[in-house]
């Protein structure tokens, strides 16, 4: 059976099968999205062939929901398959108020809503993170982060930036420094890390209370991890540019919310979290167009690169710094020759 007839007979099944369907933004993933309408409800079909896998879905939306957080309702599921019809929650994403082209400068009305929607993010973030985690869920530790960043680095982002495949020991000394910089997180408070909590997966839903009003899409990658990660990825975006007042707002509101931890510590986590993460993406944006056709992530390798270099001058990249310094000059910190979107 074809991958379409699959697709209809799942529809089918489940009373879709006059839905028109039209596409929605891909992520990096080898995921589909289709949005269905003239339908039953509102929906959003997954197709998400092996090797995904719609299970992980599946059961963190439960849990997601279970702690009174909005995520999309499963409404049917073809594990098999790899199918998913999920809840449409609409297009109001909050990375649409940071792209949208503005006329003129800020107002204090718009830097207004937009506090408002970054405190939403981080209440809803802090809600996620208090509660006990799904059990199961992979770690996302030193030995992870270490080895997820030294694979796009190496594999990647060197033999297209140096044109022949990075030596041993260049290898050696990046995981030998990332091992060092991240050691120390777990000694830290462990818990629910989303890994790809930024505003172009989290949605306004004003009609909805309290922490509720921020919808939640693509947690199915979640993991166990240190909690400055999630924080990270919401205030440090590789996507597009985050005012410095809503960085520093947000940090002081999730620190506030968050009394047990000592300020000083999560940030030093924060600092190395940044360092791993915008490593990591900044090469996979390498990956995804030279492995996957999707040249189109390379627009966002000069601001990720930005984020790198500011973050290995924070003390606690001083390891990762030091290996820059010794294998890859200044000049070479950017998308490799050739590659632009």
């Amino acid at each position: 059976m074809t991958r379409d007839a699959k697709i209809d007979e799942f529809l089918a099944r489940l009373g879709f099968a006059r839905a028109r369907r039209s596409p929605l933004a891909q992520d990096a993933s080898f995921r589909r999205y289709l949005r269905l309408t003239d339908s039953p409800a509102p929906a959003v079909l997954m197709d998400a062939p092996p090797p995904e896998d719609v299970r992980p879905f599946v059961r963190i939306a439960r849990h997601l929901a279970g702690i009174g957080l909005s995520v999309p309702v499963v409404m049917g599921v073809d594990e098999a398959n790899g199918l998913l019809l999920e809840e449409d929650l609409g297009d109001d994403l909050i990375s649409g108020y940071l792209d949208a082209p503005r006329s003129g400068p800020a107002t204090p009305e718009t830097d207004a809503h937009l506090h408002a929607l970054f405190d939403g993010a981080v209440d809803a973030l802090v809600a996620m993170q208090r509660s006990a985690p799904p059990p199961d869920l992979p770690p996302w530790d030193a030995a992870a982060m270490t080895q997820t960043a030294v694979g796009n680095l190496i594999d990647w982002w060197w033999p297209a930036a140096m044109g022949r495949p990075a030596p041993e020991a260049a290898k050696t000394d990046f995981t030998t420094a990332l091992t060092t910089m991240l050691e120390p997180l777990p000694k830290g408070p462990l818990g629910f890390v989303h890994r790809d909590y930024f505003a172009g997966n989290l949605l306004h839903l004003p009609t909805r209370p309290g922490i509720r009003a921020i919808g939640i899409i693509d947690f199915q990658s979640a993991a166990i991890g240190h909690p400055a990660y999630d924080l990270v990825s919401l205030l440090q975006d590789a996507r597009r540019d985050i005012p410095p007042s809503i960085e520093a707002r947000a940090l002081t509101r999730y620190l506030n919310a968050r009394p047990e931890l000592e300020p000083g510590a999560f940030r030093a986590g924060y600092a190395a979290c940044a360092a791993q993460r915008h490593l990591r993406v900044a090469c996979q944006w390498v990956r995804l167009a030279k492995r996957d056709n999707r040249p189109h992530y390379l627009v966002h390798g000069p601001r990720t690169w930005r984020l790198l270099t500011a973050a290995l001058t924070q003390p606690q990249a001083k390891p990762l710094m030091q290996a820059f310094d010794r294998w890859i000059p200044m000049d070479l910190r950017r998308n490799p020759p050739g590659f632009a979107a």
